[in-house]
C-alpha cells in the first residue's frame, strides 16, 4: 500500500497560463420570451484559480512550497487572482499586462448543471519580447530554490518561449514537467515528462497517420516509445479516462486503473495530475510512485464540481482505502489493460475457460478451487458459434450473454471474457495469467495456451471435476423429459 510523502520540503515552481474561473449559480424555472433559452436568476458567485494557478493551488493544498510565474491583465480579475493566490499561500511572480485582459472563464450553473461558458481572453504571445524576457529572468532567479519545474500550457501565449525554459531548467539540473497543448510538441523537446490525455496524445501521434485503436495499450506503448525517442523525453504519462493512466518511460510501462468511484466533473483534473507528479518527484519519489499518487488524486478531484483541488487529508485517506473489488463482464482489450496493472501491483491472476452452457454443482466446485489458487479468477467463455462447432447444432442451450451473466454473478469469478476461436490459445497467449487451470483428465502439454504460460514463468494446473455432473447429461435428461411430456 503506497504511503503519502512529506511535502513540506518539496519546492515546486509552476510557469504557465494563469486563469480565473468564475461561477454564477442560480435557479431556473422558466423559458425566456425572447428566445428558447432558460432564464437564470443569479444568486451566488464563486471565483476559483484556473490553469497554471490551479496547478499551483493543488500543490499548496498538500503542503508543498509553491511558486508561480505567469501573466495577468491590469484589471479586476487579475487583482482577484493575485488575492486568491496570496490566500492559498502561493508565492506569485505575476507579470501584469496593460494591453491584454486576464484570461477568465465564466460558467453559469443551475442545479449542478453548466448552462453556458463565456471565455474572456487574448493571447499573451502578442505582448512581445519584453514580457517574455522578464518571465525568463524571473525563472532564472527562482531555479536555485526549486526542485521541480512544471510548465502548464493552455495555449494562451505565456509559454511562447517554452523551449528556452526547458533548456534553462535542464541546464540547472532540474526536472521539467509539461502539460501540453496543440499538436506541435517539438517545442517540448528535452522535457523530463509530458502529461497529455489520450486524445491530446492521439492528435500528436496521428500526424504521421491514424492509428486503428488508441484503447489498445500495445498500440499506445509503441507510439509512446517513438514519441519519447523523437522528443528526447524521459517519460510520458498518458491519462486515459475510465481506463486510468499509463506511464511509459525508459523502464517497463506502468498501467494504473482508474480510481474514481464517481465521475462528476473532469474540469481541472489534468492540473491535479501534473501537480501531484511534480510534488511526488520533489518529495523524492520515483516516476512510478508519483504516478500512483497522481492517479489517486485524480480519482478524488473528478468527483467534485468545477475546477477543484485535493487536500492532503483526502489524499491520505485515498491511499489507505483499499479500492472496491472490480469484477464483471469485460472486453478483451480492457481485460489486457487491467491484467497489466494487476501484475504491476503483484496480484496473482488465475484463468480458466470453457463453454459453461448449463452451470451445475461440479462447475461451482471447480471454479471455487480455481479461485483459491490466486487473487483473481478470469473465466474465458466460448461464443455461440464456437460452442456449436464443438458441441453440435443443438448447442448452446443458453446464448453467450446469458452464460456470461450467470458466471459474473458467482462469488468465485472476477472477470468474464468471451472468445470466438475453437480454443482460447490466442487469448491466453496475450493475457499470460500466472496460473492456467483446466478441469478433467488433460495432460499439461495438451492444454491450449499452456506452453505460452509456462514459457512466461507461469504454471498450468489440472483440477478434478466432481463426479456425477455433466452439462451434456443434464441436457439429455431435459430432452427426454420434454419428449415424455
Amino acid at each position: 500500500m503506497p504511503s503519502l510523502p512529506v511535502f513540506t520540503d518539496a519546492r515546486v515552481l509552476v510557469v504557465g497560463d494563469v486563469m480565473l474561473d468564475r461561477y454564477w449559480y442560480g435557479d431556473t424555472g422558466r423559458i425566456s420570451p425572447e428566445a428558447p433559452v432558460p432564464v437564470v436568476k443569479i444568486g451566488d458567485e464563486e471565483r476559483r484559480l484556473g490553469g497554471a494557478a490551479n496547478v499551483a493551488l493543488n500543490l499548496a493544498r498538500i503542503g508543498a512550497k509553491t511558486r508561480l510565474i505567469g501573466v495577468v491583465g491590469d484589471d479586476e480579475p487579475g487583482r482577484a487572482t493575485d488575492t486568491l493566490l496570496q490566500e492559498a499561500g502561493v508565492a506569485s511572480d505575476l507579470l501584469v499586462s496593460t494591453t491584454h485582459p486576464t484570461i477568465a472563464k465564466l460558467r453559469v450553473m443551475s442545479r449542478n448543471q453548466q448552462l453556458i461558458r463565456l471565455d474572456f481572453e487574448k493571447s499573451f504571445a502578442l505582448d512581445g519580447a519584453f514580457k517574455r524576457a522578464n518571465l525568463l529572468a524571473r525563472l532564472d532567479a527562482a531555479l536555485a530554490e526549486t526542485d521541480v519545474v512544471i510548465c502548464s500550457d493552455y495555449g494562451k501565449g505565456t509559454l511562447a518561449d517554452v523551449g528556452e525554459i526547458i533548456q534553462r531548467v535542464r541546464a540547472a539540473g532540474k526536472p521539467v514537467l509539461i502539460d501540453p497543448k496543440g499538436r506541435d510538441w517539438t517545442r517540448y523537446s528535452g522535457a523530463s515528462l509530458i502529461t497529455p490525455n489520450v486524445a491530446e496524445f492521439a492528435a500528436f501521434a496521428e500526424r504521421d497517420g491514424p492509428s486503428s485503436n488508441w484503447d489498445d495499450s500495445s498500440v499506445l506503448g509503441r507510439a509512446a516509445e517513438r514519441a519519447c525517442c523523437t522528443l528526447s523525453l524521459e517519460a510520458l504519462l498518458i491519462t486515459r479516462s475510465e481506463k486510468g493512466m499509463s506511464l511509459f518511460g525508459r523502464e517497463a510501462a506502468h498501467h494504473l486503473p482508474a480510481r474514481a468511484r464517481e465521475v462528476f466533473d473532469v474540469t481541472g483534473a489534468g492540473d491535479t495530475v501534473i501537480a501531484m507528479m511534480g510534488a511526488g518527484l520533489a518529495a523524492g519519489q520515483d516516476l512510478a510512485a508519483a504516478a500512483e499518487l497522481a492517479n489517486r488524486a485524480a480519482g478524488i478531484v473528478v468527483a467534485k464540481l468545477g475546477t477543484a483541488t485535493v487536500s492532503r487529508e483526502e489524499l491520505a485517506a485515498a491511499l489507505q482505502d483499499h479500492p472496491p473489488h472490480a469484477h464483471g463482464v469485460i472486453g478483451e482489450d480492457a481485460l489486457a489493460d487491467w491484467m497489466a496493472a494487476a501484475k504491476s501491483r503483484g496480484e496473482r491472476v488465475v484463468m480458466t475457460n470453457g463453454c459453461f452452457d448449463l452451470l451445475h454443482p461440479g462447475h461451482i466446485a471447480y471454479l471455487e478451487a480455481a479461485r483459491a489458487l490466486g487473487n483473481t479468477l478470469v473465466v474465458a467463455v466460448n461464443d455461440d458459434a464456437s460452442v456449436t462447432r464443438l458441441k453440435g447444432n443443438s448447442r448452446p442451450i443458453n446464448p453467450l450473454a446469458h452464460r456470461m451473466q450467470v458466471l459474473r454473478g458467482l462469488s468465485a469469478v472476477d472477470w468474464v471474457v468471451s472468445f470466438s476461436e475453437d480454443t482460447p490459445e490466442r487469448l491466453i497467449a496475450r493475457l499470460l495469467p500466472h496460473v492456467l487451470v483446466k478441469g478433467g483428465d488433460y495432460r499439461v502439454e495438451d492444454i491450449a495456451g499452456g506452453a505460452q504460460v509456462i514459457e512466461a514463468g507461469g504454471e498450468v494446473r489440472i483440477l478434478e471435476f466432481v463426479d456425477g455432473h455433466s452439462t451434456s447429461a443434464i441436457a439429455e435428461r431435459i430432452r427426454q423429459t420434454a419428449t415424455h411430456e
